[in-house]
C-alpha cells in the first residue's frame, strides 16, 4: 500500500472547498460527487462520510475503485486514486463520527486507500 507524499499530506491540510469523489459502476459509467465531510485518517487513507450517497454507494458496494480530486488555496490540484473500503463500524467509522457534523447522518465511512497520487499530470506515487 502506498502513502501520501509529505507535500500532498500538507496540501490536504491546505485544501480549499469541497473535494470531488469519482467512482464507476459495473458498466464503467463514471459518477462524481462533491464532498465536504472528509478527513485524512492516516497517511494511506482518506475518508469521506457517507451522508447522502446514492449512486456512489452502489458503486462502492459493487467494488468500484475511486479517485479524490482536491485543490489547495494556492490553486495546486492533486488526485489520489485507490480502492475504497466501506465501514459501518470499527475504528475508521468511529473516527468519522468524531469529525462529521452532527447535522449530517454519517451512515458510514468510505475509506480510500492510497495507491496512486498525482499533481496535475505528474505521477508522485
Amino acid at each position: 500500500m502506498a502513502v501520501l507524499p509529505e507535500k500532498v499530506s500538507k496540501a490536504w491540510e491546505d485544501r480549499e472547498g469541497p473535494i470531488v469523489l469519482a467512482t464507476i459502476n459495473g458498466d464503467g459509467i463514471p459518477n462524481a460527487i462533491y464532498a465536504t465531510c472528509v478527513s485524512k485518517y492516516n497517511e494511506d487513507t482518506l475518508v469521506i462520510a457517507n451522508n447522502y450517497f446514492s449512486k456512489t454507494l452502489k458503486n462502492i458496494q459493487a467494488g468500484s475503485q475511486g479517485t479524490i480530486l482536491f485543490i489547495t488555496k494556492d490553486g495546486t490540484s492533486y488526485q489520489v486514486k485507490g480502492r475504497i473500503e466501506y465501514h459501518e463500524a470499527g475504528a475508521i467509522y468511529d473516527d468519522m463520527k468524531k469529525w462529521n457534523p452532527a447535522k449530517h447522518p454519517g451512515h458510514a465511512a468510505a475509506a480510500l486507500r492510497v495507491e496512486e497520487v498525482y499533481s496535475g499530470a505528474e505521477k508522485l506515487v
